[in-house]
């Protein structure tokens, strides 16, 4: 501690003499009482002995045709391999600090394969508690079940993290709930989508999806090509856009033009989130994804200062009190800004078609790839239902659908990783982590190393016992847990249920899942690019259908 100090205290004074840092370390080596047992401090003590002016006269070493900066250039070469060595006395496993080329390469890394595959590199390659490096920020990627259970629950771990600019652009820096990681300003925002997403609005979710997804399966020739396949991604994404717009929102809008518009803001989202500052000096660059935030941002702009004009001109309030209305009073009352009630209108329409739809995908493709598992759905369907409507009453009677949707998260998720940042110094399973470490739990990876009997595949069998929650968080929990996980579980259940009663679903060409194009950056999304991710949906009641 000493040795650090005393380097600190010196070169921190831009004006010191360089041979005074050598004395001075060389002084606090020869210092009585000081037993020297490690051969790292031994070989430093010899090089500073050999540094030291007082013992040697350092010109008659050197001879005279030397250049005069080769002393200088000794001194920087001893300090850069005191430096070298300090970084790499860290007791948690990862790459080494090599003199600031191991957080070069780190971040380099991280840009290059995406966050999620980055992150699935690290521990495979170093175990499940990493050190690692973005923007040269000290990162841990944590995997294990007890280490992320610490971090979730407890509130000094309920900030995010990632690049200022990158979140400034994207209108996220304190502001909204998803990204803002200014810690007092999202629990003045939080209270606003718990209660959203909570109590009454759960409950009318269920007719609201339910009218939604069976109007947009009335207009499937809407998303099916000439071949008759279906664009599931787009069905999803326009349903769920629909059903939020309708629950938290309420002003119409043109649905295909605002799909288009989130994913442009996602894409650029994860190409923004960790890029470094030079990244945003130069405005070509992010010229293209600046275009695409403006574009969703203006958008709803729009319709929240319509949504405005509704209320304030509106004989009876009650009627148009929702999500977006308490946001407006409360930026009315002086409690919020304008920019961050849009920025919680944007965030609260963007969540569902940007996670949800692709979640629903997967389980769709997973359905078609097992037969036996629709078989099992069906019959519940069928039992608990019949053929009368899906309400409110019957989404804890639908047990195999929802041990199928929380396997399916398990086994391909879509947000398979969470970033925090420390907000004090602590403890975690015996590895120090300093106040401003940043944080990311590999959330998926951790699925399929713990608990599970069968980790590495598809089977209903993973949940046919109760699953301790430190061992399965596909929506985490504590203070900063997902604030909408209850009504996304009442939208997926309802989409399936609605989908499957009217459809048997295949995929092409015998496409699975396990061979699908993905990209594993800040979620796990599909390569929508490849015509391949269209399916065929045949009508329950044709009989094509029966042959099946």
């Amino acid at each position: 501690m000493q040795l650090h100090t005393a380097f600190t205290v010196l070169l921190g004074n831009k004006h010191a003499n360089p041979m005074a840092v050598v004395s001075c370390l060389l002084s606090w080596l020869k210092s009585p009482g000081l037993y020297i047992a490690s051969p790292e401090i031994k070989e430093h003590k010899m090089i500073l002995e050999m540094l030291n002016p007082m013992h040697y006269n350092l010109t008659s070493m050197v001879p005279e045709v030397m250049p005069v900066a080769t002393l200088p250039i000794l001194l920087l070469t001893g300090f850069l391999f005191f430096v070298w060595n300090h970084e790499e006395t860290s007791s948690i496993p990862g790459p080494g600090y090599c003199m600031g080329i191991g957080p070069l390469i780190s971040h380099l890394r991280f840009l290059w394969m995406g966050l999620g595959s980055a992150c699935n590199y690290y521990n495979k390659m170093y175990g499940e508690f990493v050190r690692v490096w973005i923007s040269g920020e000290e990162t841990l990627v944590i995997s294990k079940s007890s280490s992320t259970f610490h971090i979730m629950k407890h509130d000094h771990y309920s900030s995010r993290f990632g690049s200022i600019f990158g979140l400034q652009y994207m209108g996220m820096h304190e502001n909204g709930v998803i990204f803002n990681n200014n810690p007092a300003v999202w629990k003045a925002v939080r209270p606003f989508f718990v209660k959203a997403l909570s109590g009454p609005s759960l409950a009318l979710m269920v007719t609201v999806c339910v009218e939604s997804i069976n109007s947009h399966l009335d207009r499937l020739d809407e998303v099916t090509n000439a071949l008759g396949h279906v664009n599931v991604l787009t069905l999803m994404r326009r349903t769920m856009l629909d059903a939020s717009n309708t629950l938290f929102l309420r002003i119409p809008l043109d649905e295909k033009n605002i799909v288009l518009k989130i994913q442009g803001y996602f894409d650029a989202w994860q190409a923004l989130l960790i890029k470094p500052n030079i990244f945003f000096k130069i405005s070509w660059l992010s010229r293209k994804h600046q275009k695409s935030i403006k574009e969703l941002r203006d958008a709803v702009g729009i319709l929240a200062e319509e949504k405005r004009h509704r209320i304030f001109t509106a004989e009876k309030l009650e009627d148009h009190v929702d999500f977006a209305t308490d946001l407006i009073l409360a930026e009315k009352r002086g409690e919020l800004t304008k920019e961050n009630v849009n920025q919680c209108i944007l965030e609260m329409m963007i969540a569902a078609p940007d996670t949800l739809s692709v979640t629903v995908f997967f389980m769709l493709c997973l359905i078609a790839q097992h037969p036996k598992v629709e078989e099992a759905l069906m019959k519940e369907i069928q039992t608990v239902l019949g053929e009368r409507d899906l309400k409110n009453d019957d989404m804890q009677k639908l047990k195999v659908m929802e041990n199928f949707i929380n396997e399916s998260m398990r086994y391909q998720p879509v947000v398979d990783i969470v970033m925090r940042k420390a907000l004090e110094d602590d403890v975690i399973d015996g590895y120090p982590v300093k106040k401003g470490t940043n944080i990311i739990l590999n959330i998926g990876r951790m699925h399929k190393l713990e608990f599970f009997p069968k980790p590495n595949e598809f089977t209903l069998e993973n949940f046919e016992k109760n699953v301790p929650y430190r061992y399965f968080q596909p929506f985490g929990f504590g203070p900063r847990s997902c604030a909408g996980k209850f009504i996304a579980m009442v939208m997926m259940k309802v989409m399936l249920v609605s989908v499957l009663r009217r459809f048997h679903v295949k995929t092409l060409q015998g496409n699975c899942l396990e061979n699908m194009q993905k990209t594993n950056d800040l979620a796990l999304h599909p390569d929508e690019s490849r015509s391949l991710l269209a399916m065929i949906f045949t009508p329950r009641n044709s009989e094509k259908c029966l042959e099946h």
